[in-house]
């Protein structure tokens, strides 16, 4: 990383070098990390954040249900996610803020519930993956999503996402691009880091929350579809509906809306699907500030 890249750490600004923690800190040994991934773009009204307030709310609300406490404030959160942008000055890219127990220790738990804060911003070009292909391959993963009543699963905590690693190796393994999960009950959960979607008959389709990640993507997808006339539902996707839907995509911050082209040994035929298409464009027009009915969702960070 350059040198000259400034992180945002507990109300101060200082050198991507000197961000780190002792190896003994609960985050690190324990998974405790919380954190939020976000988007910026360059719009015509200037650098904007997609949906930052909404990320600062779930960062919140994961510390809540960990029992931690984040010191700042919602707005003290949304001006320091502004000065990091501004302070590395860049336009369009990445923001991943963490929240962190860097006390050394030896114990499952801590007495002190209070998390440090600290705020990365990196342009596009750093974070997305080059050459980064138009549609995706999919399996069904042998890992289960982590079942609700075991660990808060809409939590954005570090130790959670050694679930979708396992899942994202084993897709690799075999020759995918990405696992789909199912959950306890054997119904469509989701990917590595990301949410999916399949159309049948022109009805878009995603399951519903209880099992799996909060995503803000998710949201917004299911919020905006309507305005271009398109049916959405959230219901359990059983196996064979997943197997014979006439389009599937996963959406996430970095990747958007990603078509897939396979499942398993199943051609999906020619993607992206009309529904997958709609839907990409629209979310493309809202994140790049080309349509008005949705601008509020982009927080001007300069």
């Amino acid at each position: 990383m350059n040198q000259e890249k400034k992180v945002w750490r507990n109300g101060n600004l200082i050198p991507w070098e000197e961000a780190t923690v002792h190896i003994m800190s609960h985050s690190f040994t324990r998974g405790s990390a919380v954190f939020e991934v976000l988007a910026f773009y360059s719009t015509p009204h200037g650098p904007a954040a997609f949906r930052l307030p909404e990320h600062c709310d779930r960062l919140i609300r994961t510390a809540e249900l960990l029992n931690m406490e984040i010191v700042q404030s919602k707005q003290e959160i949304i001006q320091a996610v502004a000065e990091t942008v501004r302070a590395n000055n860049l336009d369009q890219g990445f923001i991943k803020i963490v929240g962190f127990l860097g006390e050394e220790t030896f114990v499952i738990t801590v007495p002190d519930p209070k998390l440090e804060l600290s705020i990365f911003a990196i342009s596009a070009q750093e974070f997305r993956p080059k050459n980064s292909p138009p549609a995706i391959s999919s399996c069904l993963s042998r890992w289960r999503r982590l079942h609700p009543e075991t660990v808060p699963v809409e939590a954005k905590v570090a130790a959670n996402y050694l679930n979708g690693m396992l899942a994202r190796q084993e897709a690799q393994r075999r020759g995918f691009d990405l696992g789909l999960m199912l959950d306890g009950q054997g119904f469509l959960a989701e990917g590595s880091v990301e949410s999916a979607f399949m159309a049948k008959d022109g009805v878009l389709m995603t399951p519903p929350l209880g099992r799996i990640l909060h995503s803000i993507t998710r949201r917004s997808i299911l919020e905006a579809a309507p305005a271009i006339g398109l049916k959405t539902l959230e219901k359990p996707i059983s196996l064979p509906e997943l197997l014979h839907a006439d389009e599937i995509f996963i959406s996430s911050t970095s990747r958007r809306v990603m078509p897939v082209y396979r499942i398993e040994d199943r051609s999906l035929g020619e993607v992206p699907g009309p529904v997958t298409s709609q839907v990409s464009r629209l979310i493309e027009a809202i994140c790049s500030g080309r349509d008005d009915r949705f601008r509020h969702w982009l927080y001007p960070i300069r």
